[in-house]
């Protein structure tokens, strides 16, 4: 626009130029009516000189402006995109940031010291300060966790031994035997906790491990507690390697199908799980048959101490830490892992792992 600006002025002072120094003839010796003649043929030849010098400098520089243009279009796109790599680097450093990645996972840009290198540090000791944050949280949820396991086993241990008491009342053990169930309630909630702030770490574990052999030991470990609820597990697994820590896996799927055990109907419930490869990456899929539940409450139930139609007081049927601890997890390894409502009632629930 601005070469088309110009181009336009010079068109214009070309031809007052032209007009300015045009000269002038004095032919006064002759005759009127030749002189008259002449002066009319000398204008009519400056403004056809005025105008051919327009015509000339119009078609030249439409040329020049068209490449110039197409130049101006092809440094700009490399000027622009040099300038704004800086910001795209920290975009991706941005997506790939997760509390897992907080410790070590920094823009770090190189450069002069200008107002993006400014924002780019800034930006850095902002990510240092959450990690340092969310570090002290789960520190002290495993610290409060773990020291409240202590009281909990004493209490275990006291209430056991006060059961096996052959003089001790009916009433006596019919106490005992609840605050049993109510202790071990409690262990299993601080199990949960202590699980989940691990979970929520960097992996501390990687080596080769099979989400074949996952599935297998984690329907393993489901089984008498499915059978015991009437729930028939079918189990559909097929080989696929990759690399994390084998213990957290195996919880992940186990919560997977106690949960599918849990919420299931209550007669004839139905549990399928199934391993291997879909799209490039490792697949975990535990479907099950139980009552409906509505899209948009799914993605809270991998909140903790969330639970479907209850609020967290309610703990008849576990700790509600069962999927949150699969989502940091999977989270850990890189992974993804989403619910959707069966037809007929129930979830499926897809864990993805990257294959690496």
């Amino acid at each position: 626009m601005a070469a088309a600006v110009l181009l336009g002025s010079v068109y214009v002072i070309v031809g007052t130029a032209i007009s300015s120094a045009w000269p002038s003839i004095d032919l006064s010796w002759l005759s009127p009516s030749d002189n008259e003649q002449f002066q009319i043929a000398w204008h009519s030849w400056q403004k056809q000189a005025v105008q051919d010098a327009r015509d000339a400098l119009f078609s030249n520089a439409l040329l020049a402006l068209m490449g110039v243009g197409i130049l101006a279009l092809i440094i700009g796109y490399f000027v622009a995109d040099r300038a704004l790599r800086p910001v795209a680097q920290m975009t991706a450093t941005a997506r790939k940031l997760s509390e897992s990645t907080l410790a070590h996972q920094r823009i770090d840009l190189q450069g002069p010291n200008d107002e993006l290198k400014e924002l780019a540090d800034t930006f850095d000791a902002m990510l240092t300060r959450l990690n340092v944050a969310f570090d002290t949280q789960r520190r002290f949820v495993a610290n409060a966790s773990h020291e409240l396991r202590t009281p909990l086993t004493i209490n275990r241990t006291v209430l056991e031994i006060a059961l096996s008491d052959p003089e001790a009342s009916e009433d006596l053990k019919a106490l005992g035997r609840t605050l049993l169930e109510v202790n071990a309630r409690n262990e299993k909630l601080i199990e949960g906790l202590l699980l989940l702030a691990r979970s929520e770490r960097e992996l501390a574990v990687r080596k080769p491990v099979d989400v074949r052999e996952v599935g297998q030991t984690a329907v393993e470990q489901v089984t008498a507690f499915a059978e015991e609820h009437g729930v028939t597990v079918t189990a559909e697994l097929v080989s696929a390697p990759t690399i994390g820590d084998p213990v957290l896996l195996e919880r992940s799927v186990s919560n997977l199908l106690e949960n599918a055990v849990k919420y299931n109907i209550p007669e004839n419930g139905k549990v399928w799980i199934r391993t291997g490869m879909a799209d490039g990456a490792l697949v975990v899929q535990v479907a099950n048959t139980g009552q409906h539940v509505p899209a948009y409450e799914v993605n809270s139930l991998f909140e903790p101490f969330r639970r479907l139609h209850a609020d967290r007081v309610d703990s008849a049927k576990g700790s509600g830490l069962g999927l949150s601890i699969v989502r940091a997890v999977v989270q850990a390894h890189g992974g993804n892992v989403a619910a959707v409502p069966r037809d007929g009632g129930g979830l499926v629930v897809t864990i993805r792992l990257p294959r690496r």
